[in-house]
């Protein structure tokens, strides 16, 4: 069935065809209809971060910025959402078009901009809800926020979804806003951190809950700067990193219609370069640090290669886009059968 859906979103614009498949699938759950056409949720329990996963299979932030739709998407398997990536104030994002499928190499181009309503809107969302699984969300700064104010912004955020979220993940990695990645490295790094931890310190007692942070990193580093920026998130408390991100380098698909498209590329082209992350973030934290592995997943092949590679957890995006929920039913499939 979801074959026949895709054909027909495909004909239309990228961001068209994502808007009315959230609001259709809004629609669906709001008639109870649902659970009629997904399949159903696996059960395969993870506990890393003091949390309890229901199955290891999440879905990435990007798709629901605004956690307009995080009750519907539960409904389809997963064990996990992740909502954002929510700023401070409102946005509108860069100009449009901003997002560009590749079906030839099964891939996304993206320069978004971190497009959202603001972080009222999304708590007021978040409020409202009824998914039983794990919630994530994804905060960043404001595009007009300067890098060395960018503390505040996070700060912001993080006080103002801190009591809602299962999870918080710190965007450091999206290419689409100038400068973000460059808190990735070295000092800047090492005072965001350390300022968002001792928030969330404070956080902690004013609400009585622990609330694990994650932070998101990107694809596009050296060996060295990989094991560099690792051994920061870990010294500064951090309780898990999300590797990785979309990558810059389009050299897999610039022969592609868009392929020369500035943004984010993700979809089956990062795919080895995320597990790579993964393998080198796993050797030198070790075994037990949470890594929650996304980047190219579009089969449960692809799932256990990160799993093997040293996550505990995997989200979908762009497979999700071209696969539909069956993947995530193949995907627990599979962990359930190497487990």
């Amino acid at each position: 069935m979801y074959s026949l859906v895709q054909k027909i979103l495909f004909k239309l614009d990228p961001e068209v065809a994502h808007e009315l498949s959230l609001d259709g699938l809004g629609a669906l759950s709001r008639m109870k209809a649902l659970p009629m056409v997904a399949p159903a949720a696996v059960s395969n329990p993870v506990e890393i971060m003091g949390l309890t996963f229901p199955n290891p299979v999440g879905l990435a932030a990007g798709l629901d910025k605004n956690a307009d739709y995080y009750n519907a998407l539960g409904q389809l398997g997963f064990g996990f959402v992740e909502v954002g990536t929510v700023t401070p104030q409102p946005q509108p994002g860069n100009e449009q078009p901003r997002l560009f499928r590749l079906p030839e190499a099964r891939a996304i181009i993206n320069r978004m901009g971190f497009n959202n309503l603001g972080v009222k809107h999304l708590v007021e969302q978040v409020q409202q809800r009824q998914y039983t699984g794990v919630l994530g969300i994804n905060i960043g700064k404001n595009k007009v926020t300067p890098e060395e104010q960018a503390l505040d912004d996070y700060n912001k955020a993080l006080e103002q979804v801190y009591a809602h979220a299962d999870y918080v993940t710190v965007n450091i990695s999206s290419p689409n806003t100038p400068g973000l990645r460059d808190l990735q490295f070295g000092e800047a790094l090492t005072q965001l951190l350390a300022g968002i931890h001792q928030t969330r310190l404070r956080l902690a007692q004013e609400h009585d809950k622990q609330v694990p942070i994650v932070v998101k990193i990107a694809p596009d580093m050296t060996e060295p700067e990989i094991r560099q920026v690792a051994e920061t998130i870990a010294e500064q408390k951090m309780d898990g990193i999300i590797a990785t991100n979309t990558t810059l380098d389009k050299t897999q698909v610039e022969h592609f219609e868009h392929g020369d498209e500035a943004g984010g590329l993700s979809g089956a082209p990062v795919r080895e370069k995320s597990t790579a992350v993964i393998r080198t973030v796993a050797q030198t934290l070790g075994p037990d640090f949470p890594i929650i592995g996304v980047g190219g997943i579009a089969s449960g092949q692809d799932a256990l290669d990160k799993i093997d590679a040293g996550a505990k957890l995997v989200q979908v995006y762009t497979g999700f886009i071209y696969r539909g929920p069956e993947l995530i039913k193949e995907i627990n499939q599979a962990l359930l059968a190497w487990a």
